[in-house]
């Protein structure tokens, strides 16, 4: 299994176990689920006493994005200006960590350019995104994205392919 983690911050933000689709170049979109976690049933085969009252327990059931729950990711919000200004920063780092990495130049172009027209369409649907930040909450690192496929029930989250780093466990 390969864990990508944040080149920047060193956070686990998805692996290979999820089915990557690689977009544009530039980013991987990977489909999400709604899963449920604490409600445990457990059947004792005991008849609850006709004199006493049935006692009443919370089920403590919690619905949760598989993906953010397992990479321990946190909700942030952004506007579209602050937003932007974060991913112009990020954008920049990871260029940076790119060229110390000695990526071959043609790498270091694509990745502006799939970028930049990436970012066009992120700030055209920016109402429909919710945002991720890595289990470190570190402001500079990756902005995971989440929304939601055409049928309007379906998450998926979107990383930036560049701004990984591999790690085979």
């Amino acid at each position: 299994m390969i864990i990508y983690k944040d080149i920047i911050t060193g956070d686990e933000i998805i692996s290979d176990s999820y089915d990557l689709k690689e977009v544009d170049g530039v980013v991987y979109e990977v489909d999400c689920a709604m899963i449920t976690l604490g409600a445990v049933e457990v059947n004792t085969g005991a008849n609850a006493s006709a004199e006493e009252a049935e006692e009443g327990v919370e089920d403590g059931a919690v619905q949760v994005n598989n993906v953010v729950n397992s990479f321990r990711l946190n909700a942030t919000t952004f506007d579209k200006k602050s937003y932007l200004s974060h991913l112009k920063s990020y954008m920049k780092k990871v260029k940076e960590l790119l060229k110390e990495k000695g990526a071959p130049e043609e790498t270091i172009t694509a990745f502006e350019k799939g970028a930049q027209a990436y970012a066009k369409k992120i700030v055209g649907n920016f109402k429909d995104y919710d945002f991720y930040i890595g289990e470190s909450m570190d402001p500079d690192g990756m902005v995971v994205l989440m929304n939601y496929r055409e049928d309007g029930t379906t998450p998926f989250v979107t990383v930036w392919k560049h701004g990984l780093t591999e790690m085979k466990v």
